[in-house]
């Protein structure tokens, strides 16, 4: 690794941590990174076009990046608490800046498939910002400040559709990637000037087999889950992938039970308070994505069917943009939250939050207003629930072990993402009308979805009430907790 990255100049691990710098730096980031999640999304359906490619060949320009994503993050989080986190920051932002150049310089199907994959493996970002906030802010900061860190992921997904549009309309479609290069670059270069190195670290030898077990693992279940609907539920490749998922996760599971340095800390994770935060996570993620499926569909199918709202794709990123401004909103009233009722009950508020805001979709969605409501309340909720998150495993962790628990806690919302996409998708196809000669999702099958993300927002309710009551620190009574970290590094 360059000295450049271990030590500039202006950042040292012997500066003083700056809050007023180091917070907005970290949440640009996270932002820039989530942006990647729907930069591509207006231009799926000319793919096939652009890259004179077979639209099932295309397709893995959006798979690439989930499958690198889930493969890069508990990995580069466990990287990060051995190496640095700040190390592994702009190591993350580095591969987005060169996917995004891939991506940009890219006439055909392979490089852009590759620049993707590469955009993908900076996932890690918005955990490792998280573990650098713990590692350096004062303790009266924390709370809010990983709330809208954590929150970053939803705005930057909610703010790059329209944005994303926007160029798509009016430039060509490369720019897109030229722009998402730019932003990684001052995103870069911001890091380098003002996030110092934590000296918080674990050491220790990395686990090479136990990575490569993860990382196959992953890769067949979210290759079933989100090639299943286009293979078949039931034929014999999705059936093999989600075997060999099962077989090689136990093993996986098996080996790091055994080994002195494990990737994932399974006994930690096993924690009564992790493991069910991360249950929930898992529901919180479905619950989030499915809003992300439909409201746009709605927008944008034809005023034809008697429920479609005909819409350009546009004016469906601008109905989504504001739900992310309220979940930056909203972080600091997570915090506030926490730390007087304890984040366990913010976790329970914001998914009854979510969950009311699908049961208002489902009576109000004729007007494009209506819509714009319902995103702005279910983005209330998740802030609550993504400040709450990163906070109920920042509570049950060993500070040399944030910023793998954190990824492993972002790779659960994941998963969930990609199971609502992949149930959803299911239940659109299946629950259609006719119009014109071509098969849509009809009004019931949306309502469907929309009882599906209530039901998911729900069960995280109910899994939530399962983490152990833990009366919230005052920060005087955190102060001494933070003065450990010295002792964690050494």
């Amino acid at each position: 690794m360059p000295d450049a990255l271990a030590e500039p100049a202006d950042a040292t691990a012997s500066d003083p941590p700056r809050p007023n710098a180091v917070v907005p730096v970290l949440a640009f980031a996270g932002i820039v990174v989530s942006l990647m999640q729907t930069l591509v999304i207006p231009i799926v359906p000319e793919l096939p076009k652009l890259l004179d490619a077979p639209a099932s060949d295309t397709a893995w320009a959006v798979t690439a990046t989930l499958l690198a994503a889930a493969v890069a993050t508990p990995v580069v989080g466990r990287l990060g608490d051995m190496f640095g986190k700040r190390r592994m920051l702009l190591v993350s932002v580095i591969l987005l800046v060169t996917g995004s150049v891939l991506c940009a310089l890219s006439e055909s199907l392979v490089p852009m498939i590759v620049g993707r994959a590469v955009q993908g493996l900076s996932a890690a970002v918005v955990p490792l910002g998280i573990s650098i906030m713990r590692d350096e802010l004062p303790p009266e900061r924390l709370a809010g400040s990983t709330a809208l860190m954590s929150a970053s992921l939803g705005v930057g997904g909610a703010l790059g559709l329209p944005t994303a549009a926007l160029i798509a309309d009016h430039f060509d479609w490369h720019v897109l990637f030229w722009s998402s290069a730019a932003m990684g670059t001052v995103a870069l270069a911001l890091v380098l000037l003002f996030v110092p190195e934590s000296a918080v670290r674990s050491g220790g030898r990395f686990d090479v087999v136990g990575g490569l077990g993860m990382a196959t693992g992953l890769v067949c279940l979210l290759l079933a889950i989100s090639k299943g609907a286009d293979w078949g539920w039931s034929s014999g490749l999705t059936l093999g992938l989600f075997a060999a998922a099962v077989l090689v996760l136990l093993a996986w599971g098996r080996f790091e039970l055994r080994t002195s340095e494990p990737l994932v800390d399974l006994r930690a994770t096993a924690r009564r308070q992790v493991l069910v935060t991360n249950l929930a996570s898992v529901a919180i993620g479905f619950a989030m994505f499915a809003m992300s499926l439909v409201l746009p569909q709605l927008l944008q199918m034809p005023e034809q069917t008697g429920y479609g709202l005909g819409r350009s794709l546009l004016t469906a990123g601008l109905v989504m943009a504001p739900s992310g401004l309220v979940m930056m909103a909203f972080a600091p009233v997570s915090a506030a939250v926490s730390r007087a009722k304890g984040p366990k009950v913010t976790l329970m508020i914001g998914a009854l939050v979510v969950a009311a805001g699908y049961g208002l979709n489902i009576v109000l969605m004729s007007q494009v207003w209506h819509l714009v409501v319902v995103s702005c309340v279910i983005g209330a909720g998740i802030g609550f629930t993504y400040g709450a998150m990163p906070a109920l495993i920042m509570g049950a962790v060993d500070l040399s072990e944030t910023a793998a628990a954190n990824s492993l806690n972002t790779l659960m919302r994941s998963i969930g993402t990609s199971v609502a996409s992949a149930i959803a998708g299911v239940v659109l196809s299946q629950m259609t009308i006719s119009l014109g000669g071509y098969e849509l999702p009809s009004e019931d099958g949306f309502k469907a979805v929309m009882g599906l993300g209530a039901g998911a927002a729900l069960l995280a309710f109910a899994v939530a009430s399962f983490i152990p009551r833990r009366r919230p620190l005052s920060p005087a009574e955190a102060a001494p907790q933070a003065a450990k970290a010295p002792a964690a590094a050494s």
